[in-house]
């Protein structure tokens, strides 16, 4: 249970925390905001243009989040006032392509606290690695969640942006094989759930590897 993983490290769980939902967030405003943009004022009405977990999540995603660690969000979607067949592709797309936004922005910013907390530990007489080393759970764990997001839901897979970008891009893929697609996207969602930590570890040495190359920049 998450929440007993809360009282154990409530730094780290706090941060994590607040990252998952301003990641949803973002990753739903994207939606809807992509939407209107295409012509779909529907989640804009309904006021999805916010980053207020509240209206982006919902109470019971968020009660989840907080005691199995497991969150999601939606927003409403009328593709037929969009302007065209790609329109909800993008809409789609859009959310994903956010997370792999900030998974770049977060690996960045972990290149540059690293710089820093680097370059003033050795100014300071006093203990002041704290809130560097905050700053750098902060972005690492931003980083990493971002990757791992973006990732997942790209699996084609019922309920996910992948499985709305692919059904929309090969209709007859999904009318003529229907149940074999249904199998292949239960099989990768097993495996996602079985190789969830290399997925983790995959996203830290990506995370790494960004922070690395700012660093480099930095200096």
């Amino acid at each position: 249970m998450f929440i007993t993983q809360f009282f154990r490290n409530p730094e780290y769980c706090s941060i994590w925390l607040l990252v998952v939902i301003f990641s949803i967030c973002t990753h739903e405003y994207m939606h809807a905001r992509v939407a209107l943009w295409q012509g779909d004022s529907t989640a804009a009405d309904e006021g999805h243009l916010t980053l207020n977990p509240f209206k982006q999540m919902g109470v019971f995603s968020l009660v989840m989040l907080i005691f199995i660690g497991i969150a999601w969000g939606s927003v409403p979607v009328n593709p037929s006032k969009m302007k065209h067949k790609y329109s909800d592709v993008l809409v789609s797309a859009a959310g994903p392509l956010t997370n792999l936004v900030l998974f770049v922005v977060f690996s960045l910013l972990l290149g540059v606290t690293i710089g820093l907390s680097s370059k003033y530990a050795a100014y300071t007489a006093f203990d002041a690695a704290s809130p560097w080393q905050t700053a750098n759970m902060l972005f690492n764990i931003g980083g990493i969640l971002n990757f791992i997001l973006f990732v997942f839901n790209l699996l084609p897979i019922p309920g996910l942006d992948g499985w709305h970008v692919v059904s929309r891009l090969f209709p007859s893929l999904q009318v003529k094989n229907q149940q074999l697609f249904m199998f292949i996207s239960f099989i990768l969602l097993l495996l996602i759930i079985y190789f969830f930590d290399y997925l983790f570890l995959i996203g830290q040495l990506a995370t790494t590897l960004i922070a690395h190359l700012s660093l480099t920049l930095f200096q």
